[in-house]
């Protein structure tokens, strides 16, 4: 995790800034439940009335709210109000304050609204409690039920001031506004302090078992009331909350909008940019690895780990930002919108969320440990796919096509197998997540709706709940869901640090020489070497020297170490022991783009790039003329088949070379490494394709043309350097021979051998 989190270093800047906007979504996410809420149950059950305060109320009912007031409350009521003509006005505006005040003055404000708005059945029932109370009147409880509201003013001497009204269902009702006679007994003295208290209380009472909702909601009724009798428009109020509610939740949504946009666009770009320095970085590093570098990670591996793993690794960063990174943010919102909402069901996503991290962690357990198998198997599936495709003409030559078939169907299926486990298993994840989701909305659902018929819980509020809550569980799903990918990601990333980590054995010195105006003597003193990781050395004690206008023949057995010791010339190894020099320095000592400069190598197997001809032969000298083309084309043996060709130096090479034969691949091999004008020349067995009369006219040109190079010839034949000024005969790594070839063939019995294996007698003796 660590090292896909270092790759954010250079775009701080840019991740705090999504973190920035990521927080602004989330809040405006988180916001536009809470105005559903509102919608509900202000705009739709409220009627657009925000608090229980009238906006604006009539005098007389100024007063009559007064009834159940005491003192204090009295004083806050009429510290809120200002009066305009008949009317008064709310002067506050401060939401905050019309909480508080709305707090304070609910409990008279209900018992004011419900005493105003006694219907009869209503009536009949407190009367008959009254009564009840009073062993005297205990008859009259017993008629009450059955009597008219005319009889009941009859036997009260009272007159009702009654008012024809709809209930909650729509039904036409007969209300009495019982406040005008509670007024009338509190001024005639029949209903004392003591008297009132004791009302209010079993009012209380009777109130607090609605449930506290229940309570608001009659309070807002109160003020919808109010603000109609005092000339307000109830309907044109309620239009207008919703209109502005809706405008508010359309705005959120453009800018939540604009801000994933944002997140999006910008974390595309950081990840983008991480992928673009990690395949840089890698390229780079591995563009400067020596042989025992490319020894070390096998070529599928890296060609793995710089396109599949870098792909991951991209991927995986872009995710963090736009995923990772808003989960938790979303989740602490999410559980503090969660306590205000006051709903008091928070178990119900503990216990959902317990069950979804029981589920993750079940799941990874199977998981996990396949996703490390995973990234050596795909290594392992490119390594069989190049080997089979790069050796298509050996293969189809010995008919092993269906044997290479079944071999790559056996790695494909090794990692189909690993894959299908992995997706099987992680495919139960959303049917699980799903189930775990929908049923914590129903066990909410079920919940809220006993506490709505309670009166303790209304049905907006029921709404924000969910919605947060599938916003809570949405948030672990996506923190679950990434901590199966990070995992995959964090063995990608972790692998290609390993090859930038990886630096090239192979370095300058600090104040390393620049090799000019090289001569191109080249010393072997007493050179030893193995390689990184072997028991015993490839070649031993090798001494010997090149000089310029001397053509020096390397010869020996298979294994004997020829290939070695010219990769000794250019640094793909350093020695173990000894030195190799050039112009007296040892090439240590030479900074390593100067030394390959005035080396042009040969190897042993000819290597072409896709391009044309031309292009080819300049890879090593850009600035190289048509005229010095056609000069290195023709030195190399190469014009006559180049000039049958209909483009000639414009035709196309294939990758690889695989549209030219084995010794045309040589011949231009060989031009290529004449056009960077080398003191040094190497040719590492570069003849073996080359028919014997090619050869020889190969040969003649390059004593001809390039007479004052040094020239290095590794050759299995003896006919090739059979005329080397100095031949050097190695067998089992060391120098069993060195001289001409008339000179060998009478002090060296290896070289005698393979002579005798390969030349007739007038060859032998010297005569071509």
């Amino acid at each position: 995790m660590k090292h896909l989190i270092k790759n954010y270093g250079p775009y701080k800047k840019i991740v705090l800034l999504i973190f920035l906007l990521i927080t602004a979504q989330c809040y405006c996410d988180m916001t536009l439940p809470q105005y559903t809420q509102d919608l509900i149950d202000v705009g739709i059950q409220n009627a657009g009335v925000e608090h229980i305060l009238p906006t604006q109320i009539t005098e007389s009912e100024y007063e009559a709210a007064q009834v159940f007031m005491s003192d204090k409350e009295k004083e806050a009521w009429e510290s809120a109000y200002e009066k305009e003509g008949d009317i008064y006005v709310c002067s506050i505006e401060d939401d905050k304050e019309l909480d508080k005040l709305d707090d304070k003055l609910l409990q008279p404000i209900v018992m004011t609204y419900q005493m105003g708005h006694m219907s009869e059945d209503a009536l009949r029932d407190m009367l008959k409690g009254s009564f009840s109370q009073n062993p005297q009147m205990a008859s009259m409880a017993e008629r009450i039920s059955d009597m008219s509201l005319e009889e009941i003013e009859a036997m009260l001497h009272v007159e009702f001031d009654t008012f024809e009204a709809e209930d909650e269902n729509g039904v036409s009702q007969t209300y009495v506004d019982m406040r005008p006679i509670i007024q009338d007994m509190i001024a005639s003295g029949v209903m004392d302090a003591a008297s009132l208290d004791e009302s209010k209380d079993k009012m209380d009472e009777m109130l607090e078992a609605v449930g506290s909702q229940t309570l608001m909601a009659m309070g807002y009724a109160y003020a919808a009331d109010c603000n109609n009798a005092a000339g307000i428009d109830g309907e044109a109020l309620q239009e207008k909350y919703l209109w502005i509610c809706g405008a508010k939740m359309m705005l959120l949504a453009l800018c939540m909008t604009a801000f994933a946009a944002l997140v999006s666009m910008l974390s595309a770009r950081v990840g983008a940019g991480i992928g673009r320095t990690l395949r840089r970085d890698v390229f780079s590093n591995v563009m400067g690895y020596s042989n025992a570098e490319m020894d070390q990670f096998s070529t599928s591996s890296l060609i793995t780990r710089a396109t599949n793993d870098i792909q991951q690794v991209q991927m995986t960063s872009m995710m963090i930002l736009r995923m990772v990174l808003m989960a938790p943010i979303m989740a602490i919102w999410g559980i503090i919108k969660v306590y205000q909402t006051k709903a008091h069901m928070s178990f119900v996503i503990v216990a959902g969320v317990l069950v979804l991290l029981s589920l993750v962690g079940v799941l990874m357990a199977f998981t996990m440990p396949k996703f490390r198998i995973m990234q050596k198997l795909v290594d392992g599936l490119n390594a069989v796919s190049r080997e089979i495709l790069t050796g298509i003409p050996v293969i189809r030559a010995f008919g092993r096509e269906r044997t290479e078939e079944e071999r790559f169907e056996v790695a494909n299926r090794a990692l189909m197998r690993n894959q299908l486990f992995v997706n099987r298993v992680m495919t139960l994840m959303s049917p699980l997540m799903m189930i775990v989701m929908y049923a914590i909305t129903i066990v909410i659902t079920w919940i809220a709706a006993h506490r709505i018929d309670a009166g303790t819980l209304q049905v907006g509020a029921m709404t924000a709940f969910i919605t947060y809550a599938m916003m809570i569980i949405t948030s672990f799903l996506i923190i679950t869901a990434m901590s199966v990918i990070l995992p995959r990601a964090g063995v990608a990333a972790e692998r290609i640090d390993e090859v930038r980590r990886t630096k090239t054995s192979i370095a300058d010195k600090k104040n390393a020489t620049e090799l000019s105006d090289c001569r191109g003597v080249v010393r072997f003193n007493h050179v030893s070497f193995r390689y990184p990781g072997a028991d015993d050395d490839v070649i031993h004690d090798i001494d010997f020297e090149a000089r310029p206008g001397v053509t020096t023949a390397i010869i020996g057995s298979t294994g004997s170490g020829k290939t070695t010791i010219v990769n000794l010339i250019p640094r793909f190894y350093d020695v173990t022991e000894g030195s190799v020099e050039i112009d007296g320095i040892d090439v240590r000592d030479y900074s390593i783009e100067s030394l390959r400069r005035n080396i042009g190598l040969v190897p042993q197997k000819g290597v072409l790039f896709s391009g044309t001809i031309a292009s080819n032969i300049r890879f090593g000298n850009n600035e190289a003329t048509d005229d010095e083309v056609k000069e290195f084309a023709k030195i190399a043996q190469a014009e006559d088949f180049i000039e049958e060709k209909e483009e000639k130096y414009e035709s196309f090479i294939s990758q690889g070379g695989t549209n030219v034969s084995g010794g045309q691949k040589q011949r231009l091999s060989i031009a290529r490494a004449l056009a960077k004008k080398p003191a040094i020349l190497i040719f590492d067995d570069s003849f073996s394709a080359l028919d014997m009369k090619t050869d020889a006219e190969l040969r003649k040109e390059l004593a001809e043309k390039q007479k004052d190079a040094t020239k290095i010839i590794v050759a299995q034949r003896v006919g090739t350097i059979l005329h080397a000024e100095q031949i050097i005969v190695l067998d089992d790594g060391e120098v069993v021979g060195k001289g001409t070839h008339e000179e060998l063939l009478e002090s060296c019995d290896v070289y005698r051998q393979i002579a005798e294996s390969q030349l007739s007698e007038k060859e032998l003796k010297g005569v071509k």
